[in-house]
């Protein structure tokens, strides 16, 4: 590793996780809610549509928070069968309506029989894991336990079949990192933030590989494994702090 890589993504973990960056990025939606449940809720939706355009995005999360009448996880317990006709009509690139309404059947399912999204995630977790792979996994096994259409699983990835996970990835950290900055929530206290793994996409992949962090070619789960090792070298504690610097310098086309 070059000499000087590490104060440069610790300059730009400082410049970019702040308040600043909240209002142009998918986590200012669950930044709409202060009660726990909601902010998991509206954190999960976002995530589960953040990829294209940050502005559509925004939007559509937005309309997803609309439809949930601004009560996300009062909706998910309480809404009839005329309640999720509205979401038939909903679209973000391939994510349609039929995925929508799975997506809030599950959701219900998760908080009825399993006691939450975070109990979903942490009891995947076993003792020895370094990462949050199993998390993902049981995670997506019980997500997809509700009837649903074979189309709408491929919105939820699976690292088995050696998905980068980038949005779930991306959603643990909001979860799980606690820095006290005002981006990330820190709201889960039973996954570590040494075991999150860096949402990996086109502009941290292709910053990790001009700096020399990140030598596999494709974005795939051993490229996740790969950078995160790397990155753990830098910050054994909070590896995934530097998602911020990554990501920064590449859609600002820093390097």
């Amino acid at each position: 590793m070059e000499e000087g890589i590490k104060e440069l993504l610790e300059e730009k973990y400082l410049q970019y996780n702040s308040k600043n960056f909240i209002e142009n990025d998918p986590v200012l939606i669950p930044h709409l809610f202060a009660k726990k449940e909601d902010i998991e809720i509206a954190g999960f939706l976002a995530a589960t549509i953040a990829w294209g355009n940050r502005k559509s995005i925004i939007k559509n999360a937005n309309s997803l928070m609309e439809l949930m009448n601004g009560v996300p996880h009062e909706f998910i317990l309480n809404y009839t069968n005329k309640d999720l006709r509205k979401f038939q009509l909903f679209v973000h690139r391939t994510f349609n309506g039929t995925d929508c309404t799975f997506f809030i059947q599950s959701l219900r399912n998760i908080y009825l029989k399993h006691h939450g999204l975070e109990s979903a995630f942490t009891k995947g977790l076993k003792p020895n894991d370094l990462d949050i792979k199993n998390a993902i996994i049981h995670f997506r096994k019980l997500f997809i336990e509700t009837k649903h259409q074979s189309r709408s699983e491929k919105h939820i990835s699976d690292p088995e079949k050696n998905s980068s996970s980038k949005r779930l990835c991306m959603y643990l950290r909001w979860m799980v990192r606690n820095d006290k900055r005002g981006v990330d929530f820190g709201i889960w206290k039973k996954i570590k933030p040494l075991q999150l793994c860096l949402p990996l996409d086109i502009h941290t992949g292709n910053v990790s590989r001009k700096l020399g962090l990140l030598n596999r070619t494709q974005n795939d789960w051993k490229a996740v494994e790969e950078i995160t090792q790397t990155l753990r070298q830098l910050d054994p504690n909070d590896p995934i702090k530097y998602d911020f610097s990554l990501f920064g310098i590449g859609v600002n086309k820093e390097i």
